[in-house]
């Protein structure tokens, strides 16, 4: 495994006047130097690695906007209009947020493909056994980063997958040459999703640690660094959405089976005056996060908590608060509530008191050493999350006992107290929903789980929110559930990129 080491590698800004399929990578490595040793193509990976600190990616936009847009927040008057288009359903193909997401993606896949590129003229004439399997390993990391990035874009910019479908509806463009990219045409999704299949597979090959090889739970809980569990996890992930629910089954189970990652308790103490949980929201450390974008107070990426308070040192002034439709969500000894939420005055001339979202309130290392408010360590990939994806293709094969076992286990590591979930054929996709968004709240999931339900939804006014974008009814199949291809992609000389239906 690898020791926690971030290397600081300067990450270029976004220039959209170019188009994002066409990126110099441009940490450690630049692409007029090239990777000629195994030692540089560390160096390159760790470039790929910084990638994902963006603030365009899980620190910011790529998690915050999908469920701005959705039915979990409001925003509230005298808000700074920070992602207000976002939040109004007011999505157009120049949206610079929106840009900023499919740039920053398929810049991590730029720089996936040119460390294949480089690596490929040099590789096999490699002699020492071991150089030879850190190189290995790193082809393992940079084929999952590609992955990771490609399923986030299918997230994104595609449909629901539908089996039936899957081959005659719009994917991503598939780039796997640096040199050479190729047509910029999109991919059936179908095929979108065999390429990350594909790339998963790698991945697991190369990551995979030989037979007999003691695995040691602290070498792989709170990770920053992508293992083969962390594939694992991707796969589950990825087969829920492709509605393959043996395959989410398997890969959720192999992951859950193994005890390398347990559930942060929210009733066992840490210290004196928090749990288990509470510590992982609070010092970004836990049992049951699979992987984590990693952070140093000198190197960090966006700031997830700043819509939610932006405090000043001396006031609140929230630009969004949880809606209470989802607030009441939260039942009375669900300890889940007073980790992500708490009553407190705003600095705003209304007066607004609310429960404010702390999920995200910042590192307190980072707040009590450096005065860094809001800086939280992402958590792609949990424990937690597993579980729902197991529970959730359990309800699908009507296997309503497993499932309802696996919603247990989750709901007795939340609540004060908990008896045992009960799903059935009636009420098992309102309770998955239900959990998905008081486990998953503004983690990014919410957009996506309501598109591949097929569920609309409906905001109402509530005390102080925004006028414009407060009344909001969406039905299912509404065409901004899937954000439009950025404009300047559809623009360029020689572009085949078709665009969605929310383009037009």
């Amino acid at each position: 495994m690898r020791n926690f080491k971030i290397y600081l590698l300067g990450v270029a800004a976004m220039l959209f006047s170019t188009s994002c399929l066409d990126k110099d990578p441009t940490h450690a490595i630049l692409a007029d130097q090239s990777i000629t040793t195994v030692e540089e193509a560390n160096q390159a990976v760790m470039g790929i690695y910084s990638d994902f600190m963006s603030r365009y990616l899980y620190s910011g936009n790529l998690t915050l906007l999908p469920d701005i847009q959705s039915d979990l927040v409001y925003a509230v008057n005298g808000y700074s209009n920070t992602y207000g288009d976002i939040w109004r359903w007011n999505i157009n193909p120049t949206n610079a947020d929106i840009e900023a997401v499919y740039g920053s993606l398929y810049k991590v896949i730029g720089d996936c493909n040119f460390f294949f590129e480089q690596v490929a003229k040099w590789e096999n004439d490699l002699v020492d056994d071991d150089a030879y399997e850190k190189l290995e390993a790193y082809k393992g990391e940079v084929h999952f980063a590609r992955a990771l990035a490609y399923s986030e874009l299918i997230k994104c910019f595609c449909k629901a997958y539908d089996p039936a479908t899957a081959k005659d509806e719009l994917g991503v463009v598939l780039v796997s040459s640096y040199s050479n990219p190729g047509e910029m045409k999109r991919a059936s999704l179908y095929d979108s999703y065999q390429f990350v299949l594909d790339d998963l597979a790698k991945a697991y090959d190369y990551l995979e640690p030989e037979e007999g090889t003691t695995l040691v739970a602290s070498d792989y809980y709170d990770s920053p660094y992508f293992n083969e569990f962390t594939v694992q996890a991707l796969m589950a992930r990825v087969y829920l959405y492709m509605q393959d629910w043996d395959n989410a089954i398997k890969y959720s189970s192999e992951l859950i089976d193994s005890k390398l990652y347990l559930l942060s308790s929210a009733t066992t103490v840490y210290t004196n005056d928090m749990s288990y949980y509470d510590y992982m929201w609070k010092y970004d450390a836990s049992t049951e996060t699979i992987w984590k974008v990693g952070f140093l107070p000198t190197s960090y990426g966006g700031a997830l908590g700043q819509v939610f308070l932006n405090f000043d040192e001396i006031s609140y002034r929230p630009d969004y608060v949880p809606g209470q439709a989802a607030l009441n969500t939260y039942e009375g000894n669900d300890l889940r509530y007073i980790s992500f939420f708490q009553d407190m005055p705003t600095g705003y001339s209304h007066g607004l008191v609310w429960p404010l979202l702390v999920k995200y309130y910042g590192n307190m290392e980072f707040v009590s050493n450096y005065r860094i408010y809001h800086v939280n360590m992402p958590k792609v990939f949990r424990l937690s999350e597993q579980y729902l994806i197991r529970a959730e293709a359990y309800c699908r094969k009507e296997d309503f006992g497993k499932a309802s076992a696996d919603i247990s286990t989750l709901c007795q590591a939340r609540y004060q107290t908990y008896g045992s979930a009960t799903l059935t054929a009636e009420n098992w996709l309102d309770e998955i929903d239900k959990e998905r968004l008081r486990e998953l709240f503004m983690e990014g999931f919410r957009l996506q789980d309501l598109k591949r339900w097929g569920k609309g939804f409906e905001r109402k006014p509530q005390e102080q929110s925004v006028s414009d974008g407060s009344s909001l009814k969406i039905e299912a199949g509404n065409p901004l559930f899937v954000w439009p291809i950025p404009q300047h992609e559809l623009d360029l000389p020689g572009s085949a990129i078709e665009p969605n239906e929310s383009n037009k």
